[in-house]
């Protein structure tokens, strides 16, 4: 039997691929490059639409753990993604160019999975089903997927963040450092107080384009445009993107009143995003406002921060932990448009699915991931009853805690805390990953 899968994106990729390499022909539907929505630009598969990071790399932190429980399960995501890595600090962040093309040469190199160029307006009315268009679902496809038994749909407003040119920056203003002297990974527009209180207010003064429907209260506060960030108050984003703590001018030897990053968005570093700054400004406005910061005052925009809605399904009491529609077992979700928000967490999801697909139809029960994983506490959240229901990046607080032993003292060190936390969800990796080998794909 094959799968059908409908989107070509991380949650996607992930999820043929899993499917694939345990044995399962799929037959993999992508609108690209036929037809793009106005936030896509590259013809290839899984492009990065927002930021090139994946985030932080550490064990201590949530989705830097998401990330290694994905390594020891062979994800092709995080295979290229290590693959096509370029200087972030402690961060993942990746040359989004070739991070596309490795996922689409891999894709349609594969002998199970068959690539077809056209769009998907309607789920199909049989067959085994995984919907993976992700928050920039077509408008006739979102019609289909609203017509399903118990669910309503919801969406809210996400951003993107402007790149530049690395010749056009005005090095003799900037600095390269990493926060906390963790290497030299970031270039560094630092203001002073002055500087910094003028570019507030023109920021919160700049025409900004209008879009259909708009509302800040449906604004995901992870993507936040910056204009509205400085619009709830002058010292706002000093205490968020642009805060200091931790960037010591070398010229000055202090650290700036306040300091815009710009991390390195390919690997011949010829282009830079500016860390933070999505935004709905006009793109006059982007260059009269951002040329205002030290070092970008003749900057030129690969790309314009754009702005764009995104859909996401309802999903407690419509999908269960491992992304199925409840009742109607044969379609599964995968992405964000399931209420995970974030690469990292998109590409699991989309794993979690592809394995547990192609169990399933080898007639076995799949393996469980628990709430002491990752990625079973990811699945567990989109599936637990929540009146206020949000798209939701990965974090320890939804990974069950360390258990106490009567006698024994709760780790009060929050870093060994997660250490230990991180130490027992990929020892239970570790358990399935095994339990995988062990059946005859």
């Amino acid at each position: 039997m094959s799968v059908t899968v409908i989107g070509g994106g991380l949650a996607g990729c992930e999820a043929a691929w899993q499917l694939a390499t345990h044995g399962v022909e799929v037959d993999l539907y992508e609108m690209k490059p036929l037809k793009k929505s106005p936030a896509h630009h590259l013809d290839t598969m899984a492009e990065l639409v927002c930021s090139n990071s994946l985030r932080s790399d550490r064990l201590t932190n949530a989705v830097g753990l998401l990330k290694a429980e994905m390594r020891k399960l062979d994800s092709l995501i995080m295979k290229v993604a290590d693959e096509t890595a370029v200087p972030a600090g402690g961060a993942l962040a990746v040359d989004r160019d070739s991070f596309s093309m490795k996922i689409h040469q891999a894709i349609h190199g594969h002998p199970f999975i068959t690539v077809h160029d056209e769009e998907v307006t309607e789920i199909p009315g049989e067959g085994v089903v995984i919907v993976a268009t992700g928050p920039l679902t077509s408008d006739a496809l979102s019609d289909s997927i609203a017509r399903l038994q118990g669910l309503s749909t919801l969406h809210f407003y996400d951003a993107a963040a402007p790149i530049v040119t690395a010749e056009s920056l005005n090095m003799d203003k900037v600095f390269r450092m990493s926060r906390y002297d963790r290497g030299e990974d970031y270039l560094n527009c630092p203001m002073d107080k002055d500087e910094y209180f003028e570019f507030v207010h023109a920021l919160q003064t700049a025409e900004t384009a209008d879009i259909h429907g708009f509302e800040e209260k449906a604004v995901f506060e992870g993507c936040m445009p910056i204009e509205s960030m400085a619009k709830r108050g002058d010292m706002v984003i000093a205490f968020g993107p642009c805060k200091p703590v931790g960037l010591k001018d070398p010229r000055t030897d202090r650290e700036p009143f306040a300091v815009v990053q710009l991390r390195q968005d390919n690997d011949s570093a010829t282009l830079y995003n500016i860390v933070g700054f999505q935004t709905r400004l006009r793109f006059p406005e982007q260059r009269r406002v951002f040329g205002m910061i030290p070092g970008l005052e003749n900057a030129e925009y690969a790309r314009y921060g754009v702005m764009h809605r995104n859909t996401f399904l309802n999903s407690p009491g419509f999908l269960d932990d491992t992304y199925r529609v409840i009742g109607q077992e044969r379609i599964s979700f995968a992405g964000q448009i399931t209420g995970v928000e974030g690469y990292v967490e998109s590409t699991a999801s989309g794993l979690l699915v592809g394995l547990s697909t192609a169990y399933r139809l080898r007639g076995m029960e799949p393996p469980h991931f628990s709430g002491k994983t990752a990625i079973g506490a990811m699945g567990r959240y989109i599936s637990t009853p929540n009146k206020r229901f949000q798209p939701m990046n990965c974090a320890f607080g939804l990974i069950d805690p360390l258990e106490v032993k009567p006698g024994e003292k709760r780790i009060r060190n929050k870093q060994q805390r997660y250490e230990k936390i991180a130490e027992r969800a990929l020892e239970e990796i570790d358990g399935i990953v095994q339990e995988i080998h062990q059946v005859d794909w």
